[in-house]
């Protein structure tokens, strides 16, 4: 492609809107405009590289035996009324006058097609998969594509007659992915997640360590443990049962509020202390117990809830019926609330929580002996520094990218859209689903934010939207352009990918400044001193070393450094 002809809009600047590397360069190199909050428009260097991580997800999943489907991301709204998703807060996008969604992902969709041809176990198992734009209401869009409300996404689906089949297209997904993020040049780590609106019986997610992520993921560098802070494993020790057990007495504790403020008034460690939060579990309360200033992990509350809805009881709800005021609330004399506490309370005595009217706390509270307990689970939320649950060093927290996820579903859409086989016996049997996401633009992104320095992107050559940036640099002298022309013609005829800057009316430094910023993996300049003596500069974008080739080698030199 010659440049004079191709709509590539670089800018100088660094858009105001921008705050992270790969939204600042795919907007500078002219990869993408916004048409408006969340939703892009990908022009042709930027769809040149999307095209080529489309064809590497494509190639991995046809080898796992996937078969691909283009499915509508227009959905009657009753389908997702079916499967219970309707609802999920900014996941669904609606058009209300035909009682359409725009589709955030297609497991409905696949179970209606399976319920309709899927009869028998000799039909299964399936893969089929869709490279598909979707859409989220997303109610923040930021960072670029990482956050967007329009999205290009590879999703596909596994079809079988057990949960032991499942796993087996769970592991081949997996494979596959290890697969195409190693082809795309990323470094990644995987970690145990949280199946959120998806549902299921497990998740993992591919991740890419970022400073620009917006998820934030425990790490043990020790032993390669990695989980979603959403489900990390808590390996903090229980409160200690002391052997001395007191009665429970009322203390009074006037304007004390926080975990803090009772610490600081009653001088004790905090983890005698029994922070009391009240939620609504499908419209019933429910109180949970935590020590001390740890954190809930909502996360972990939904797993331990076993599903529904819950939410944190609003401050004028909670004060109508507990008749106090956040802060004051705890386990003794509560009544009509299922109380469900954290794994570190388990048998612990002597507490201190609250007493359910303001100004008061009550002490020596005994948890085997006071308090009617539904269950205990592990319900905090890992802090850095804390021992790994696999091998006891200390946890790196850090933030990074989601690349994919992958979802054991069971047959929570099989049961809820009636999706069965017979199996051998004739016997009807839900059909086990797998669901697996990869975001395309995020590939892309995620390139950018792994290998971009202070000039530009720094492509690899696999997802490169050319492979050889070639600069003529004067295209006032007759042998450069001659020379250009010609090694244009030759490198293409080669089965390189050549972007060609024979512009007239742009100085050389800005050519260079331009070829910085695209990051094309080899730079060849053609100038007058080089071709005085039969020779034509290359430089290698992602070291910056350059080298003086003679012309009839330079075909040769290119396919050794794009081999390295």
């Amino acid at each position: 492609m010659r440049l004079s002809n191709a709509f590539i809009p670089t800018q100088k600047e660094t858009p105001a809107e921008a705050t992270i590397p790969s939204h600042q360069l795919m907007i500078r190199a002219g990869l993408m405009r916004q048409l408006t909050a969340g939703v892009y428009s990908f022009l042709p260097l930027g769809f040149r590289s999307m095209l080529k991580a489309i064809q590497i997800v494509r190639e991995e999943m046809n080898a796992i035996g996937g078969q691909e489907f283009l499915l509508p991301a227009l959905n009657p709204e009753s389908l997702w009324v079916q499967s219970g998703r309707r609802n999920i807060p900014n996941f669904i996008l609606s058009i209300r006058e035909r009682d359409l969604v725009l589709a955030p992902t297609h497991e409905e969709v696949i179970a209606q097609i399976a319920g309709m041809h899927i009869q028998s176990y000799k039909d299964l198992p399936q893969i089929w998969y869709q490279i598909q734009t979707k859409f989220r209401n997303e109610p923040r869009p930021r960072s670029g594509v990482l956050r967007g409300r329009q999205f290009i996404m590879k999703d596909s689906y596994t079809l079988d007659t057990s949960f032991e089949n499942l796993d087996k297209g769970y592991d081949k997904h997996a494979e596959a992915y290890r697969k195409i993020f190693a082809r795309c040049g990323l470094k990644f780590f995987i970690v145990g997640a949280y199946s959120g609106a998806m549902g299921g019986t497990g998740s993992q997610e591919f991740m890419v360590e970022s400073a620009s992520g917006e998820d934030t993921v425990v790490l043990c560098e020790k032993c390669g443990y990695a989980a979603n802070l959403e489900v990390a494993k808590s390996t903090v020790g229980n409160v200690a049962r002391v052997p001395d057990v007191k009665s429970l007495a009322e203390i009074h504790t006037p304007n004390v509020h926080t975990i803090d403020e009772l610490a600081e008034f009653l001088k004790m460690d905090r983890k005698w202390l029994a922070k009391s939060l009240v939620y609504e579990h499908n419209s019933k309360p429910i109180l949970i117990l935590m020590c001390g200033n740890d954190q809930l992990n909502e996360a972990k509350l939904g797993t331990a809830l076993a599903g529904g809805e819950f939410r944190a009881m609003p401050a004028e709800e909670l004060s109508r019926m507990t008749g106090a005021d956040a802060g004051s609330i705890g386990p003794i004399g509560l009544k009509g609330f299922r109380i469900i506490a954290d794994k570190r309370l388990e048998g612990a005595n002597n507490l201190i929580s609250g007493a359910n009217r303001n100004d008061y706390h009550i002490s020596n509270i005994d948890m085997q002996r006071d308090v009617k307990v539904d269950g205990y689970f592990d319900l905090r939320t890992v802090e850095s520094a804390e021992a790994c649950s696999s091998c006891g060093s200390p946890l790196k927290i850090t933030n990074a990218i989601e690349l994919g996820h992958i979802f054991k579903l069971g047959t929570k859409y099989s049961d809820a859209l009636n999706v069965t086989y017979l199996d051998e016996n004739g016997q009807a049997k839900p059909v086990v689903m797998g669901s697996y996401g990869i975001g395309i633009e995020r590939i892309i992104a995620c390139a950018i934010e792994q290998n971009n320095d202070k000039d530009g992107i720094v492509w690899n050559k696999a997802l490169a939207p050319y492979l050889v940036h070639l600069t003529a640099i004067n295209m006032n002298n007759k042998e450069i352009v001659q020379t250009s022309d010609k090694l244009y013609q030759l490198l293409t005829e080669a089965g390189l990918e050549v972007l060609f800057d024979d512009r007239g009316n742009v100085s050389p430094g800005f050519k260079f400044k331009d070829a910085d910023l695209l990051g094309m993996p080899v730079h060849v300049i053609v100038g007058e001193k080089g071709l005085k003596n039969n020779q034509v500069e290359i430089k290698v974008r992602r070291t910056g070393v350059r080298t003086m080739v003679p012309i009839d080698d330079l075909i040769s030199t290119v396919k050794k450094l794009l081999t390295d």
